[in-house]
């Protein structure tokens, strides 16, 4: 892993570098909310073929939270400058949760660059079917990402899945979203606020990849048929756990990938 701050469009990130530099391809990873690019290590073990590119979004990890809120297309523009800056001209793009949403944006956005787009437990945004009230509730506040005790309490109840048969596991993942700011997670939330890909997803004619949990607390597995309906170069893929299926089933999940990215 390499990490480093650069300035993209007036903001200051950390950026995450795993793998070797002459890798067959290069994933730009958009990571879910509140979590710290580390947490795109466990990936990149699982895909030593790969080059992983990500950064800290503006308020999360190391990257100082900005003064005004931003949208999606915002990042989208710092990853695609982040991108000439490496002189990396086409990627393998993928989204987990909330980083689903600013896949799909950069894919929008920058289709000529992408090669193949991987969404994991995410939605169309607005136009989605609610998870369950009780993990939403859970989710307003950040709580969950700076008291590490109220993490390991909530975690099996907001995720599903078996998220909290193992608690080293649990452990480790309460340890890669803590930190961050306040601000920086309402920000995350208010980007997403109002945003949906319903209406451009047909436009989109990269070859997708759709991971679902069937015990999603947060994005049911139903969004993903949602998905799958409105991309018409897509593949729907179900796992038998929650949403945090990235990580209680990583093997599962990255072969799923690998054999995606063999037939592309």
């Amino acid at each position: 892993m390499e990490t480093f701050t650069k300035t993209l469009c007036g903001l200051e990130v950390r950026v995450g570098l795993f793998g070797k530099q002459d890798a067959k391809r290069t994933v730009l990873f958009f990571n879910g909310i509140g979590a710290r690019l580390e947490a795109a290590q466990a990936f990149s073990d699982h895909l030593p073929e790969c080059r992983l590119v990500t950064f800290d979004v503006p308020g999360v990890g190391e990257s100082p939270a900005p003064k005004m809120p931003y949208r999606p297309a915002l990042l989208s523009k710092m990853a695609a400058d982040l991108l000439d800056d490496l002189e990396i001209k086409t990627v393998d793009v993928f989204g987990v949760s909330w980083g689903g949403a600013m896949a799909q944006q950069f894919v929008k956005d920058h289709q000529e660059r992408c090669e193949t787009m991987t969404l994991a437990a995410t939605s169309a945004g607005m136009i989605m079917v609610p998870g369950h009230p009780g993990a939403l509730m859970k989710m307003v506040t950040p709580k969950r990402y700076f008291d590490p005790n109220y993490m390991l309490e909530v975690a099996p109840k907001i995720y599903g899945g078996s998220i909290g048969e193992n608690i080293e596991q649990l452990e480790k993942f309460a340890e890669l979203v803590m930190g961050g700011s306040t601000r920086g997670y309402l920000y995350q939330m208010l980007a997403g606020y109002g945003w949906t890909s319903w209406l451009w997803l047909p436009q989109i004619k990269v070859p997708t990849l759709i991971l679902m949990g069937k015990d999603d607390k947060i994005v049911p597995a139903t969004n993903g048929r949602i998905l799958k309906s409105r991309l018409p170069n897509s593949r729907l893929e179900f796992l038998d756990c929650g949403h945090m299926f990235m990580l209680t089933k990583p093997e599962e999940t990255t072969q799923l990938m690998r054999d995606f990215y063999a037939e592309h």
